[in-house]
């Protein structure tokens, strides 16, 4: 795929990829925007190459995972050397009207609630699968896992994830 085609496709994704950086840095805006800034640097440096072996948007989210988890590492090594707290900020979707956030907004916080019970890959495959319109496949790829570890993981997440939003679970 030549450049100038590749960034027609990434221009596309651009929401979905914010989307994914938002969540694969625990909804801090201010780092998702740089991570996704150096998935980009790294795609259109030439540092990471699409060879083709799956689609672009599977290809593109997989490389801003990887930016986020190097990102994490460090921001990590950088809170323990000044043993400072970082705080996250809370996301507002611009595109939701008012009536619309208050009404939603239990629910939400219920949902959210329930998803960070999860463990990370349960969460992170439901995410892709339920959010960016993925199949198990294409998030056992963007995870760099096998499909089997993928299919575990999203069945037991959708259990569990049932069963906490059933009040079955109070964990």
């Amino acid at each position: 795929m030549e450049r100038g085609e590749l960034e027609r496709e990434m221009e596309g994704l651009h929401a979905e990829s914010w989307g994914w950086a938002l969540v694969c840095c625990a909804r801090r805006a201010g780092v998702a925007e740089d991570v996704l800034q150096s998935a980009y640097l790294r795609v259109l440096s030439g540092r990471a190459r699409f060879n083709g072996g799956s689609t672009v948007r599977t290809w593109l989210f997989g490389v801003i995972r990887l930016v986020a988890l190097e990102e994490t590492r460090r921001g990590a090594r950088w809170q323990a050397r000044t043993a400072s707290v970082l705080e996250a900020s809370e996301i507002a979707d611009p595109a939701s009207s008012a009536d619309l956030a208050v009404l939603g907004a239990e629910k939400d916080a219920v949902l959210k609630q329930a998803l960070a019970t999860l463990s990370p890959r349960q969460r992170e495959v439901l995410q892709l699968v339920f959010y960016h319109d993925m199949t198990i496949e294409e998030a056992a790829s963007v995870m760099h896992v096998s499909i089997g570890s993928a299919r575990t993981h999203y069945t037991r997440g959708k259990e569990a994830l049932g069963k906490r939003l059933a009040g079955e679970d109070r964990t």
